[in-house]
């Protein structure tokens, strides 16, 4: 049985929002809403509208406290969608360039300790080169040490017990590797103090690393049956079929990283040279052969799947409004549902550059070129490769008398 459309195609706003409504218009079409849903924004235009004329009030009175008021007025009038600021983001940009004070009040003035790590994360973003979400979890940690030392910014006086203390806390409320990763994002950010000025010597030495037992898994790639599988549940068919499929072949062949397809633009690709550049960490890039698949697979998606009328650069960009490039966290997501509608179980993106790295292996391929391929900075990442061909080292271990191994 098919659906029966809305026959409302039009919806006319009046009172202190009326000429504001094609500015909407304008910012909706941009971002890739569908024609119903603009109308659905324009209703909840008209409704605000409304009840501004009601009290009285114009654009410029509409102020952060009186959407929150109206937010909660129309929760309790019953209705169950656009009830919050985020659900009006876009009517609320249109309102605010237009007049409205619908941001808040002033934020309060920030601590010396917040533009100290303000500061930090400039560095590490600008500086090193990391990408937001490790910036993220450095800056976090590096707030941790400060609220438990409790001096704010001030840092001259800090001294290794201080360093140990904040250490060994760490250690006692979690994991063995959550207290690793505390030591690292402390070395880092001790290093950036000295750097700045606030403490005389480089203290991260002072923070000694948490030993804690790891166990050795062997990286898992997919076999060349999974992977045919994986890539069979995209249907190609559809606009996100054709995206998704592209984003998987990128992952199989090239051995990338999630955040280097979400970061691809278009003008990374070199169709005439067959050549493909990569923004990989520390603002590392990296010009590859472009495979013919999966060119092909690109190029079908970008004739037959992207949108092609907003101002966005980037190579896959989200199926539903509002219309932008996709997350790293999308490009997981993608791998993920894909790999459970295969009945492969659910997995990320990291497996699937396992799988270029174990099939080299497989064909006898060096560690030194697998590094290359991945684009490793260091040769350790690629050591754990030496321990996936598994018939190798059964056939190097030497057998004892009792049928056992050495």
């Amino acid at each position: 049985m098919v659906k029966p459309k809305s026959k409302v195609v039009r919806v006319r706003v009046g009172g202190p929002l009326a000429s504001h409504q094609p500015a909407l218009a304008s910012i909706l079409a941009e971002r890739g809403y569908t024609p119903l849903t603009r109308v659905n924004h324009f209703q909840v235009m008209a409704h605000l509208s409304q009840w501004l004329a009601v009290r009285g009030f114009g654009v410029a009175d509409l102020t952060s406290d009186r959407v929150d008021e109206y937010l909660t007025q129309r929760q309790a009038d019953g209705y169950s969608a656009f009830c919050s600021r985020g659900s009006i983001r876009s009517l609320l940009e249109v309102l605010c360039s237009a007049g409205a004070p619908v941001t808040g009040p002033d934020p309060a003035p920030v601590s010396a300790a917040d533009e100290l790590l303000a500061g930090y994360d400039r560095f590490l973003r600008h500086e090193r080169g990391l990408v937001a979400s490790t910036t993220t979890a450095y800056v976090l940690r590096a707030r941790r040490f400060l609220d438990g030392y409790g001096h704010g910014a001030v840092l001259h006086g800090l001294d290794t017990a201080a360093i140990t203390a904040a250490v060994l806390r760490e250690a006692g409320t979690g994991s063995a590797g959550s207290a690793q990763f505390f030591v690292v994002a402390l070395r880092s950010f001790l290093r950036y103090c000295h750097l700045t000025g606030l403490i005389g010597t480089d203290m991260s030495g002072a923070a000694l690393p948490v030993t804690g037992r790891r166990r050795s898994v062997l990286p898992r790639g997919l076999t060349s049956k999974q992977a045919r599988a994986l890539l069979s549940t995209c249907d190609r068919r559809t606009a996100r079929g054709r995206r998704d499929y592209a984003v998987i072949v990128l992952l199989l062949r090239l051995g990338l990283r999630s955040r280097e397809v979400a970061a691809l633009q278009l003008e990374d690709i070199d169709w005439r040279a067959g050549q493909i550049a990569i923004h990989g960490k520390g603002h590392r890039e990296d010009r590859l052969p472009l495979p013919a698949d999966v060119g092909q697979a690109i190029a079908g998606y970008l004739r037959h799947g992207r949108p092609n009328d907003g101002p966005y650069r980037d190579v896959f960009l989200r199926s539903l409004a509002p219309q932008r490039g996709l997350s790293r966290e999308a490009v997981a997501l993608i791998v993920r549902r894909a790999g459970i509608r295969a009945g492969l179980g659910s997995f990320g993106p990291h497996r699937l550059r396992h799988t270029v790295a174990t099939d080299m292996v497989a064909a006898g391929i060096g560690l030194g070129p697998i590094g290359q391929v991945l684009r490793h900075s260091d040769a350790s990442s690629t050591s754990i490769y030496a321990r996936v061909d598994i018939e190798q080292l059964r056939a190097i271990a030497r057998p004892l008398h009792d049928g056992g191994v050495r």
